[in-house]
């Protein structure tokens, strides 16, 4: 069973399942996430849909170096969860499956290419309050106590 975050599911609200892969990308004890201008101003991790026929993985590359410009590499799958959510820039509302990929960034190969987007590196312990949906922070506090286990 996949944990779900966020608001609470409408009963008459018909949703359009629509998978997707995420990036928790550290570099000591930063984060490197996007910041979305628009429809509402958040921090989140760099990811998003997977489009028909593509593979998960090519999926999130694209979608980090769209968002923040960063190539990334040694991509380990870590989680998933579930949230249902109203996407207003596609009139949508979303079962969301997101998949949780923890990677390196490997090279800064030029600014976001997705309008209304930008990289910015934040504390763990900042982005833990900031980023915008419940999911992402969970994930990024499990990530967190297994590292925090693994070094002991």
């Amino acid at each position: 069973m996949i944990r779900r975050y966020g608001e609470a599911v409408r009963p008459a609200q018909h949703y359009r399942r629509r998978p997707g892969v995420y990036a928790v990308l550290l570099r000591g004890d930063d984060i490197l996430t996007t910041f979305q201008d628009h429809p509402l101003p958040e921090f989140q991790l760099p990811g998003g849909g997977i489009d028909p026929g593509e593979h998960p993985v090519t999926a999130l590359h694209r979608e980090v170096r769209e968002e923040t410009g960063w190539r990334i590499g040694g991509l380990q799958r870590f989680g998933a969860f579930r949230r249902y959510t109203y996407m207003p820039e596609y009139d949508l509302w979303a079962e969301k499956l997101c998949a949780i990929y923890v990677a390196r960034p490997t090279l800064r190969l030029g600014p976001p290419t997705e309008p209304g987007h930008h990289a910015i590196w934040l504390p763990t312990a900042e982005a833990l309050d900031r980023l915008g949906n419940a999911g992402d922070r969970a994930m990024l506090a499990r990530v967190l106590r297994v590292m925090a286990r693994n070094r002991t």
